[in-house]
């Protein structure tokens, strides 16, 4: 695997900093899970459970070694001191101050270890007004501009029922972890990456400071539309069935207008750009939705697909478990793990043909592989027992 030899301190809670260290495990890198010994990584009380044991916890913690340590203690603070001594990567989204407060910060780490990139996740980032503030990604899903983008034009702004913030957020950090290595190759030297939830899901969000600086003009929110092209939304079935129908390229849009019998206004002017389109876009969403209105899902997936136009299913979790595509792609894919058995996760986000990535191991129990490694660091029997009665290690 292309990580293989990389060694990855995962010292984060919640989401965005372990979903970036997922994906650096499942291309190859040794992660070490280090949690508090009593309280582990908030995590694994989020979402559902099967006989005590959290499912989100087994993908989020996969290819992880978890390693139970207090960091607040004197002791603690040195076994973390010496295991990044060891470490490539330490990621970690405590407030702003706290690693420095325990004896932890930059200068000493990079003292330590001066190849070390150490990737700070917060809210709002390590300096300005907001950097003491707690951050979540419901502040920054609020915040960007998404929620007030999103919802019925006379509805309130609306969240997302995941965290989207939190993931657009960790999937980016995995590629500034892969931007400072390729610096250090070069130069020897690691560095500080200072990563906030809000920016990457305000770029994701789109140019809306750009159309407000350049033309005074605020987006609204307009439902499952789009102020790029038309017709765009989410249509029900004549079976109670919803799909989505996207029409970003121009070939796309006149597909459909001829398979839903209104290749008339093809010809129009304003048919030939998105924008031109969505200011018509009542008339085109009736000529679509009432078309797909007296078909059965199947009946509509099936015309547009043969007339070569862009639709997709609204699916939920079982529709997706269940798409055969999904399937034998291998997005999902079945893995064994030691207290569920065979447990169904995503899989790596992205396929490399000449050095792959893949599951080893699903997320372990709370402080499972913590004498394995601080025997690894040098620490004997008598020590650990000395830590563990001392309540610094579990």
């Amino acid at each position: 695997m292309p990580l293989e030899g990389l060694r990855v301190v995962d010292a984060a809670t919640i989401l965005a900093g372990p979903l970036c260290a997922q994906i650096l495990g499942d291309y190859g890198a040794d992660v070490i899970k280090v949690e508090h010994p009593s309280r582990g990584d908030s995590m694994r009380g989020h979402g559902h459970s099967k006989d005590d044991v959290p499912l989100w916890w087994k993908e989020i913690a996969r290819n992880k070694r978890t390693v139970a340590l207090d960091l607040k203690a004197p002791e603690g603070a040195e076994v973390f001191r010496r295991l990044a001594a060891t470490a490539d990567v330490v990621i970690e989204n405590f407030r702003p101050g706290t690693l420095e407060r325990w004896g932890l910060g930059p200068d000493v780490l990079h003292e330590l270890n001066p190849g070390l990139v150490l990737v700070r996740l917060t809210g709002f980032g390590q300096t300005g007004p907001y950097a003491s503030r707690p951050g979540f990604g419901t502040l920054a899903e609020a915040m960007s501009g998404f929620a007030e983008l999103t919802g019925a034009a006379d509805g309130p702004p609306t969240l997302p029922a995941f965290g989207l913030a939190d993931s657009i957020c960790g999937i980016g950090a995995s590629s500034a972890v892969m931007m400072a290595l390729w610096h250090r190759e070069r130069t020897g030297r690691g560095q500080v990456v200072d990563m906030n939830i809000l920016q990457p899901i305000m770029t994701a969000v789109g140019p809306a400071p750009t159309v407000y600086q350049q033309l005074g003009i605020i987006e609204e929110r307009h439902g499952n539309r789009s102020t790029n092209n038309a017709p765009r939304n989410t249509y029900r079935t004549a079976d109670g069935k919803w799909v989505a129908v996207s029409t970003s390229a121009q070939r796309i849009a006149e597909r459909v207008m001829e398979l839903v019998g209104h290749p008339e206004v093809i010809d129009e002017p304003w048919f030939q750009t998105g924008y031109g389109r969505v200011q018509h876009v009542e008339q085109l969403d009736a000529y679509v939705g009432d078309w797909i209105a007296e078909r059965t899902r199947e009946e509509v997936l099936s015309a547009f697909t043969a007339a070569g136009a862009a639709i997709g299913p609204v699916y939920n979790a079982q529709d997706l478990v269940e798409d055969e595509h999904v399937r034998e792609t291998g997005m999902l894919l079945e893995v064994p793990d030691e207290d569920l058995g065979p447990v169904l996760q995503h899989d790596v986000m992205w396929r490399l043909t000449e050095s792959p990535g893949r599951i080893r191991f699903t997320g372990r129990r709370l402080g499972q592989d913590t004498d394995e490694v601080l025997s690894e660091l040098g620490y004997d029997d008598q020590q650990l027992d000395q830590m563990r009665k001392n309540e610094v290690i579990r």
